[in-house]
């Protein structure tokens, strides 16, 4: 297999330099990569046949960025991940909808070897689904906000009010619609320039219908717990590498509508005082 390009991610210099020296002695051309950083420089300027990739990498990111990636850049190339933990029970079944095998440390040479021609002859896995933060909020909005009804009727004080269905979960088809704009539109943390018209009616009918300002707090944290929830159900679609902004725009983006709609509860319950 001396034409087999592979690119090695480890963050052991030492695994680096040996496992590099003996792939390279039984054929192969090996480029290394020290981190999660590195390994996505060589991925979008290269082009690799097999992934072996250290699946707990220190500090932003791990092997499941690296193997996300390589997904999108070179489908064709088999992904191998590496741990030093083979008791992984349900997350390893995760993991493998995404890498084509998990190898447990430390593996001899011969036997890697083996793994990495077997797996180079037959191909990666199926294609799989691997899909961005905002698409499976898209495709499972529906769900999501079921899952959210039955979390809200289990709260005392929430169902004290009586709303229909309707009533209850009304803002929410748009507050979703808001959530997959603003992932896909990739505007930074923090950011307060995407107004929502629907966010400041939600506030002021929460106010017509009964509610306390707590209990739109709650609500809004139980919409997250609902989300969450959601992307946990998926974790085998996924597209890792950009999960983690993903989970941070959605709390962000779903505060700043929290916020907004409060500042319209708040003028509502002004208005009343000086009628």
């Amino acid at each position: 297999m001396a034409n087999t390009r592979v690119l090695l991610v480890d963050d052991d210099e030492v695994v680096r330099m040996s496992l590099g020296f003996l792939l390279e002695q039984s054929g192969f051309t090996v480029t290394s990569a020290a981190s999660v950083t590195e390994a996505l420089k060589y991925i979008s300027s290269e082009s690799y046949d097999v992934l072996l990739s250290d699946l707990h990498m220190p500090g932003a990111g791990d092997g499941l960025t690296v193997v996300s990636a390589m997904r999108h850049a070179n489908p064709t190339a088999v992904t191998l991940l590496l741990s030093a933990f083979p008791e992984m029970n349900a997350a390893a079944q995760a993991i493998l909808r995404q890498a084509d095998e998990i190898l447990v440390k430390p593996m001899d040479v011969v036997s890697l070897v083996q793994v990495i021609n077997q797996r180079v002859a037959s191909g990666p896995q199926a294609a799989r689904q691997i899909e961005t933060v905002a698409t499976i909020l898209e495709r499972t909005a529906g769900s999501t906000i079921q899952d959210w009804f039955r979390r809200v009727q289990t709260d005392e004080k929430l169902m004290s009010v009586s709303l229909s269905f309707e009533q209850r979960c009304g803002h929410l088809p748009m507050v979703f619609s808001d959530l997959v704009y603003r992932l896909r539109s990739q505007r930074p943390i923090g950011t307060k320039e995407l107004i929502s018209t629907a966010a400041a009616r939600h506030g002021a009918n929460r106010f017509r219908q009964g509610y306390t300002a707590a209990m739109l707090v709650e609500e809004s944290r139980m919409l997250q717990v609902s989300i969450f929830n959601t992307l946990q159900n998926n974790l085998a679609n996924i597209d890792y590498s950009v999960l983690l902004i993903g989970v941070m725009t959605i709390a962000d983006e779903i505060d700043f509508q929290l916020s907004q709609a409060i500042e319209s509860y708040t003028g509502e319950t002004l208005h009343a005082a000086t009628a």
